[in-house]
């Protein structure tokens, strides 16, 4: 595993799963942009330069790669984004694995799932409320504390001095005034930091992430559109974990610099190839420090993860009893014993994957 090390510094472990929570729970992705981004664009939207890291290991240590493709073959449902949801007495539903950015290569469907979407009379995703700006906006202010610091405390305060220099720094290059961001909770400028210049000028510019992109072409075709969460509860799932994780968090991914592009690609890639099962035993090996934070990593997994995947069966459910909806949620959601494919199946339901 040593050879992997190279791949990304050994303290990023945290910013990894931070990264990943920007694709399981793409509220944060639209919030960042939103609170970041507007008139901050670039005038040209920047190239994205990330490298796939898979097919490097796959070059420079086989052996190493061969382990992490085991680990992910043995990976409860982690082959595939498009399942078929059957039910005795239901029309048939889908369940499709999303990512919530903007990049062309996500927001083209599969063959089988457009026809999938096409097909469907209702659209399931994880919350409307990223589809109206005021709502938004109001979920924000009542809960002001999810986000901000309303004591005395600023991000500057919680960081050593070379750590606030860098995050001035990242701050600067992405045109973003420190002074914005100093009564911001670390989770929060996390999310914007983990997202390709490429990708935050793509958002600023109005291209919609893959979720909304659904939403607004099944409104067009005058399809209703339902959702399983609010944008309170998300933003209280993440804010819910430790400040002391968040800080880590936001330290580590400032320290990720151009290897959050490099992330991001190798993301699209295993998404493109609907390997879910391969994200988690690829970054695990390639943060090999992250078996040092156990406690961590099972409260953001159960957090961000297990436990929201429960309300969305729960709540799905007397959606998908009216028959042929499309369910389009973030593809982490999907796999492992604890994912919602398994979590349909124990709701009773037949669950196949398409192709």
């Amino acid at each position: 595993m040593k050879r992997v090390i190279a791949i990304a510094d050994r303290a990023a472990s945290i910013s990894l799963k931070l990264l990943v929570a920007l694709n399981v729970l793409f509220f944060l992705s639209f919030l960042a942009v939103l609170l970041f981004a507007a008139g901050k664009a670039h005038a040209e939207v920047p190239t994205c330069s990330g490298a796939d890291m898979l097919s490097a290991l796959q070059k420079s240590s086989p052996a190493t790669y061969s382990e992490i493709e085991a680990e992910a073959a043995a990976t409860l449902n982690g082959k595939g984004l498009l399942w078929k949801l059957d039910k005795p007495g239901e029309q048939p539903s889908y369940l499709f694995g999303t990512m919530h950015m903007t990049d062309p290569r996500v927001t083209t469907l599969p063959p089988e799932a457009q026809k999938a979407f096409d097909a469907a009379g209702t659209l399931i995703i994880e919350t409307t409320d990223v589809l109206d700006k005021q709502k938004m906006m109001a979920a924000m202010l009542k809960e002001p504390d999810l986000m901000m610091f309303t004591d005395s405390t600023t991000l500057s305060s919680l960081l050593k001095p070379d750590e606030a220099a860098a995050m001035n720094a990242a701050l600067d290059a992405r045109g973003i005034p420190p002074a914005t961001v100093a009564k911001m909770k670390p989770w929060m400028l996390s999310a914007m930091m983990a997202l390709p210049a490429c990708e935050l000028a793509r958002q600023s510019g109005g291209a919609p992430v893959l979720d909304v992109k659904l939403a607004e072409s099944a409104k067009a075709a005058g399809k209703p559109v339902e959702g399983l969460e609010t944008a309170e509860s998300q933003l209280r799932a993440m804010a819910s974990l430790p400040l002391a994780f968040h800080m880590k968090g936001l330290i580590d991914t400032l320290k990720l610099g151009d290897k959050v592009n490099d992330i991001n690609e190798t993301m699209i890639v295993l998404y493109q190839r609907g390997d879910t099962g391969m994200f988690w035993p690829l970054f695990r090996a390639a943060m090999p420090d992250e078996q040092n934070d156990p406690s961590g990593y099972a409260a953001f997994e159960e957090t961000m993860i297990t436990s929201r995947n429960k309300v969305m069966v729960d709540h799905a459910g007397p959606i998908l009893a009216r028959g042929n909806a499309f369910m389009a949620v973030g593809a982490l959601h999907l796999p492992g014993p604890e994912g919602l494919v398994e979590d349909f199946r124990k709701a009773g339901y037949t669950v196949t994957a398409v192709n």
